[in-house]
């Protein structure tokens, strides 16, 4: 590490995520840079930021993925830093690399980290050789035969996962031998597509799986620290929807090895930075490694309220070569904390992405928000249909999810089609409240919570008459009451 200071961090993204880094530089005296195409030049983020600077690119997603363009961009703005968020880049080797090889610091690990923790098998296999736990698999070594052979052994239902995947993209299910080809060849399809990488492995498909990740924050050089644990195990096609902290229903015993494997397995990579681990827990009290992202969580927030910790902030000391001071032993836990993530989609139409413009927004005071939206701004299908992130902190679990059932009902989103009905329904949906979590709980619950289709509520169809301008123009021709009926007054 550099033990360079840093001064002025250029922030690499959009949206809530960019808001909130920026949010922590502002507190701590630094000065930040937003970059941003075009269609997102009145956003929130670029507003906030002390510079802001426009990236050129035909598509707007492409604009933020072009790492050359914003490496020049903190040169120009004078940053000696770019924080990289989550998305987009923050998961490139090629990116942290070149930042560096600019004369700038990458608020992240190394490159190589990026490089064995991003490819799912040499990670595993990472894993293993330090005695963390990994499900049974098999690995694609190119014989067509063998790896059909092999994954027959581990049993079905097996998975069939893309090396370089994420976000269930390249993952099939297969519940049967008769299935097990044609989900290779699709996963295979799949993953080249996505990640110009077909690589794909076998893996056992654990029953009643909860997903569960522990927070680490690294030295670089040995030093690991563990944040405790979230539960990330309400998902919708392997994308999450819910998160908390500490998971609940959880023994201390296993709370304690899953803790303790995250952090040996980020020491032996000699980890730099915040990180990640995250492990599948089946119904058998058995926990596997599933990957590490090797960047902040959309959830950080949640282990943020439960540690009283800043991770940006510490991200930031970490990068610039400070020492990681904290005490595992002073790490406690104070109360619990629930994230809702609230999107642009209609879940009455398969979670169907929505777009328009925002015209009524109320957040409700009792919350944490993390967002990226304001009153007048377009949403587009350009990103990712997340708008903000709806957090809540309370001393027990049951307090906590009153107090996000409460929220969710307070908070004013139209213009925009969105999920906070969905996600109100679970909060107060009894499995939820007992705790009953895996990642089959959409799935199992969709009937009770998921809304019929139907007629857009009143309040929609105003919030959009709003937000037209030819509505307007018509509004405003109008002529006013009192002037039409003469001088009278009451």
């Amino acid at each position: 590490m550099s033990g360079r200071a840093i001064g002025t961090v250029l922030v690499a993204n959009r949206g809530e995520i960019a808001c909130r880094v920026i949010r922590t530089l502002r507190r701590l005296g630094l000065r930040s840079v937003a970059v941003y195409h075009f269609v997102d030049r009145d956003a929130p983020h670029v507003r906030m930021a002390d510079d802001a600077r426009e990236l050129q690119g035909a598509v707007p997603a492409g604009a933020y993925l072009d790492a050359a363009q914003i490496i020049a961009a903190a040169h120009a703005a004078g940053a000696d830093a770019i924080h990289p968020g989550y998305g987009f880049l923050s998961e490139n080797a090629e990116f942290a690399r070149a930042v560096e090889d600019a004369g700038l610091v990458f608020v992240g690990p190394s490159a190589q980290t990026i490089e064995l923790m991003g490819d799912k098998i040499a990670s595993r296999a990472f894993a293993e050789a330090q005695g963390v736990p990994v499900a049974p698999s098999a690995l694609d070594t190119g014989d067509a035969a063998a790896f059909v052979a092999a994954a027959e052994a581990i049993g079905f239902p097996l998975l069939i996962k893309a090396s370089a995947g994420g976000g269930g993209k390249g993952m099939k299910i297969v519940a049967v031998r008769e299935e097990l080809e044609g989900a290779i060849s699709a996963a295979r399809s799949e993953a080249l597509r996505y990640f110009g990488d077909e690589r794909v492995y076998a893996e056992k498909l654990v029953s009643q799986p909860r997903h569960i990740e522990v927070q680490v924050l690294g030295d670089g050089a040995g030093k690991v620290v563990h944040l405790h644990e979230r539960e990330c195990s309400i998902q919708r096609r392997h994308q999450k929807v819910v998160e908390e902290a500490p998971a609940p229903n959880l023994a201390a015993d296993l709370r304690e090895a899953i803790c303790t494997a995250a952090v040996n397995l980020a020491a032996a990579a000699r980890y730099r930075n915040a990180g990640t681990i995250e492990f599948i827990l089946g119904g058998d009290g058995a926990f596997y490694f599933l990957e590490m992202n090797t960047r902040l969580q959309v959830e950080h927030p949640v282990t943020e309220e439960i540690t009283g910790l800043d991770l940006v902030e510490w991200q930031l000391k970490i990068a610039a070569g400070e020492p990681l001071t904290l005490e595992q032993e002073r790490l406690g836990v104070q109360g619990h904390a629930i994230e809702v993530r609230i999107c642009a989609e209609q879940p009455e139409f398969d979670f169907r992405p929505a777009t328009g413009v925002c015209g009524v927004l109320d957040w409700p005071e009792a919350a944490r928000i993390e967002s990226g939206i304001a009153e007048g701004q377009q949403v587009t299908a350009a990103f990712d249909p997340l708008l903000a992130k709806l957090v809540v902190h309370a001393e027990t679990r049951a307090a906590a999810g009153d107090k996000l059932a409460a929220a969710l009902r307070e908070t004013t989103l139209l213009g925009i089609a969105n999920n906070i009905d969905y996600l109100h329904r679970i909060a107060v949906h009894p499995a939820f409240s007992a705790g009953e979590l895996d990642t089959g709980f959409l799935a199992r619950h969709a009937g009770e919570l998921v809304p019929e289709p139907g007629a857009p509520p009143v309040a929609a169809i105003c919030a959009a008459l709003a937000g037209d301008p030819a509505f307007r123009t018509m509004i405003a021709r109008v002529p006013d009451l009192h002037a039409a009926i003469g001088g009278w007054s009451n």
